[in-house]
């Protein structure tokens, strides 16, 4: 699981734990990932954002399950073997993947100080590109990549993969970057649902509401609302990774699910 120090991450890290997956919390922090410089963000959230994700090993572990924690930089290729080999090593193999960690940050071609819930914004450029795709598209494909190379070496015939993403098929304004990262996250991720199918794989993508991870102000509340559309808690999103993981979600897969 990544991305699990805070928000959905940790919300179904917890929730696979008790279905009894034993998880690896991988998170990574870094104040230029998440905008988390943003003075518009709410402190609380900012510090959410930066703990550790030893909390929540530490909740799955009281609740009687395993758990253990990994820091680690997802733009990074090495650590993408790095976090198999600790997940191998602590809890065994590797048959559940949740790529949950983002690189997110608002970039737009039509600059302006800030986005229409009053979040700073930036430019489109080589920075703001490479860091959203690094994790969002490259990271999660390379994490799919080993997964697969793995579980075929076990001789693994049952796997999961879910994926998070964002943004609509006509793309994603203010948002540039982070909704063409996760477009590609999808198109990977219903790729490996096809070409894994005959290991017993299924591979899906969960497509949440808003979500209430902490940073949800009024203006955000009211646009999705006047839209017709919940504001989400990270343990309602949390639910459907569970399905998704479990036995019980065998023939769902090349999914792209949409939450309202």
């Amino acid at each position: 699981m990544t991305g699990a120090n805070h928000g959905i991450g940790a919300a179904a890290a917890k929730a696979l734990a008790a279905q009894g997956t034993a998880v690896l919390c991988a998170y990574f922090r870094n104040e230029r990932q998440g905008g988390l410089d943003d003075p518009a963000l709410p402190a609380a959230y900012r510090a959410t954002r930066m703990a550790k994700a030893d909390f929540v090993v530490e909740s799955i572990r009281a609740s009687g399950g395993r758990a253990a924690a990994l820091e680690a930089d997802l733009s990074d290729e090495a650590a993408i073997g790095t976090l198999f080999d600790a997940a191998e090593s602590e809890l065994g193999p590797v048959d559940i993947l949740v790529n949950n960690a983002s690189g997110w940050i608002a970039d737009t071609f039509f600059h302006a100080a800030t986005d229409r819930y009053g979040r700073g914004q930036s430019p489109v450029t080589a920075r703001t590109f490479d860091q959203v795709f690094a994790v969002d598209a490259r990271a999660a494909a390379l994490l799919i990549a080993e997964f697969a190379r793995r579980l075929v070496a076990r001789e693994g015939r049952w796997g999961r993969i879910v994926g998070l993403t964002s943004g609509d098929s006509d793309g994603f304004p203010e948002e540039v970057s982070y909704g063409a990262a996760k477009a590609a996250q999808v198109n990977f991720t219903l790729s490996a649902a096809t070409e894994l199918a005959r290991y017993g794989v299924t591979a899906n993508v969960v497509h949440p509401p808003v979500t209430d991870t902490g940073w949800v102000n009024a203006a955000t509340a009211a646009s999705a609302r006047s839209a017709g559309r919940r504001v989400a808690t990270p343990e309602q999103v949390a639910e459907v990774i569970a399905f998704l993981t479990s036995d019980a979600a065998a023939l769902v897969s090349g999914n792209v699910i949409r939450l309202r």
